[in-house]
């Protein structure tokens, strides 16, 4: 299994980071790699996502939500035409340091059949991807905080 872990301290309750997480209708307006989330962020419910990593074009699948844990994780899996080719397991982990600071733990659990070759060709803009959604949804909260 090939993992992809990333992680980043936002000022604001875990609270406000899951409201802005979870409110995938603005994600156009701020995430520059999950450019678009359909659905809900309820277990057993098949979301359609389009993610671009840098250097990549855009691409559409249809994870299905695994973990909606309010506050506290978001978890999906998709896969690459059936289960077992190129599987992935997405999560976002809030963790609350204090009253008003969060970590945001984004990351992706690889397997399948083909994820050792197709890891070596996507992972290090698939990290891009992550740090760069990761930054963007603190200046989205810490930005909400100041308003």
């Amino acid at each position: 299994m090939k993992t992809i872990s990333t992680k980043i301290i936002i000022q604001a309750p875990a609270a406000q980071v899951w409201e802005s997480l979870v409110n995938f209708s603005a994600y156009p307006s701020w995430n520059p790699f999950i450019q678009s989330l359909k659905g809900q962020a309820k277990v057993g419910t098949e979301l359609e996502a389009i993610i671009c990593p840098p250097g990549q074009k855009p691409m559409t699948f249809r994870p299905t939500v695994l973990r909606a844990d309010k506050g506290q994780e978001f978890r999906w899996k998709g896969k690459l035409f059936v289960n077992g080719i190129f599987d992935g397991e997405h999560y976002f982990i809030l963790k609350s340091i204090s009253e008003d600071e969060t970590e945001f733990e984004h990351g992706e659990h690889f397997s399948g059949l083909l994820s050792n070759i197709l890891f070596k060709m996507i992972g290090e803009n698939t990290k891009q991807g992550f740090e760069a959604m990761n930054k963007a949804l603190k200046e989205q909260v810490e930005h909400q905080t100041v308003l």
